[in-house]
């Protein structure tokens, strides 16, 4: 079988760009969305799954209910770690075809154990944690597109495929709570489960809501291996790109991007228990897809905003926006039980996810321009060959740093949930780990303002 291996690739080149380079590259961005967004579907199937367990006859505690909506978190971001190096290494072209296919085992897992109530705790976790796979495919899907595209698009290109690519959080929090009322795959998809809350009893096939992607796993898995295309430009081995760990910009940016695209998939992955613990009287599936619905949607904008005022700018006054935002949420919360306003609670947390959204696109903006800046200053005055493969080494970098901070972002899906729960067994409620929230919002805002918003910042991007 012919290989699918770009020799030439050079999207700084405007006749290059506009004879082939546009369409090759938007052709490579057009499967990436579909392929990324299922896997955000598989990585957060869970929360979705974890609010229904007890009613079809699974004796989880509330803490064990927030450890599995939490794992996938952890795996997934620490998968993002080894995924954001794989792409330079086995090429986008295969390493999207085979993560993408991955995500199989996890949904059929699903779709098989759910139907038993007798399934171990200890088997829930392992299907959990394999539910990263989804949460790695991000860093992998990131750092490729990164590749094909200008600096000047690579915003709004990242925020596409990122924003996109995040909708399958709010698309799993929608779509599992109707399928899982069909019998959609007859006897394939098994019997239904009787589904119990006080007096009312029906019909349930939750194992529907990991069958449901399978079919669609596949075809996209196929689709990378045969639509994509590898770079030969993009190639690097691990020794390459591990020169990004010793760049402070990198770890600058990790916090800064856990502080947004952390809080999108932290709040994302706690919102359904969340909501069902603090207003118990209320369908928590009915209102949870909303906010990662807001805040994927709202990502691509903060791509494109970025790229005409300045990633900083965007990026110091959406964390500003945040602390108001979980401000307003402590406001609406219920007070030892009592009291407490579920329609200002999710005003509220629809800014967060709208922020949390925005600074996704700009923190996204401003890793290429920092790295092409910095290596630029390098090469400064050393000849056209130096600044050249100054471009080409900021690239390798850039990519590099996008999948490594997607995984040190990743982690919020883990901490969050889990602070949650925390809070909840030793105080009673939430507030203590929204307090937490806010304190570190403000070394956001501190950093962003002092490497790279403030007149004659350090970076400015």
């Amino acid at each position: 079988m012919a290989t699918r291996v770009l020799t030439r690739w050079d999207p700084e080149n405007a006749a290059f760009w506009d004879g082939e380079g546009r369409s090759v590259a938007n052709r490579n961005l057009a499967i990436s969305i579909p392929s990324l967004t299922l896997a955000f579907a598989v990585w957060m199937v869970w929360s979705a799954v974890v609010v229904n367990l007890p009613n079809v006859g699974f004796r989880f505690s509330t803490e064990e209910l927030f450890w599995l909506a939490a794992l996938p978190g952890l795996c997934g971001a620490t998968l993002r770690i080894f995924y954001s190096f794989m792409v330079p290494i086995f090429g986008g072209r295969r390493w999207t075809a085979i993560s993408t296919a991955s995500l199989l085992l996890p949904a059929i897992g699903i779709g098989l154990v759910v139907k038993d109530p007798g399934t171990s705790y200890s088997t829930f976790v392992i299907l959990a944690l394999l539910c990263g796979f989804g949460g790695g495919n991000f860093a992998s899907s990131m750092a490729n597109i990164n590749f094909f595209f200008p600096t000047a698009q690579k915003g709004m290109a990242l925020g596409l495929n990122a924003g996109l690519g995040n909708l399958g959080v709010s698309l799993v929090q929608f779509v599992v709570p109707l399928v899982v009322t069909v019998g959609m795959f007859g006897a394939l998809g098994g019997e239904p489960q009787a589904w119990t809350r006080g007096s009312e009893v029906r019909q349930m096939w939750l194992q529907n809501a990991g069958f449901i992607w399978v079919p669609f796993i596949a075809v996209f898995a196929v689709a990378a291996w045969f639509g994509m295309d590898d770079l030969a430009s993009a190639e690097a081995s691990f020794s390459d790109q591990a020169v990004i760990f010793k760049r402070k910009h990198n770890w600058i940016m990790c916090w800064l991007y856990l502080g947004t695209f952390g809080s999108f998939i932290g709040y994302s992955a706690g919102f359904p228990l969340l909501i069902k613990s603090q207003f118990p009287q209320t369908n928590a599936l009915s209102y949870a897809w909303l906010g990662p619905l807001v805040g994927a949607l709202i990502r691509p904008f903060g791509g494109w905003l970025s790229d005409k005022l300045g990633g900083a700018r965007v990026s110091f006054w959406n964390f500003i926006a945040m602390v108001l935002g979980v401000l307003g949420v402590l406001y609406f919360l219920p007070q030892g039980g009592q009291g407490g306003n579920l329609y200002g609670f999710l005003v509220m947390f629809m800014l967060l996810f709208t922020t949390a959204g925005i600074g996704n696109g700009s923190t996204f903006r401003m890793i290429p321009v920092i790295f092409l800046n910095e290596r630029q200053r390098a090469a400064a005055g050393r000849g056209r060959e130096a600044e050249e493969q100054a471009v080409r080494d900021a690239n390798k970098e850039a990519a590099a740093v996008l999948g490594f901070s997607s995984a040190i972002g990743a982690y919020g899906g883990f901490f969050i949930p889990m602070s949650y729960g925390i809070s909840i067994s030793m105080f009673g409620g939430p507030a203590y780990a929204l307090y937490l929230f806010i304190l570190f919002y403000a070394t956001c805002i501190a950093m962003t303002w002092w490497y790279y918003s403030r007149r004659n910042a350090e970076m400015p991007c």
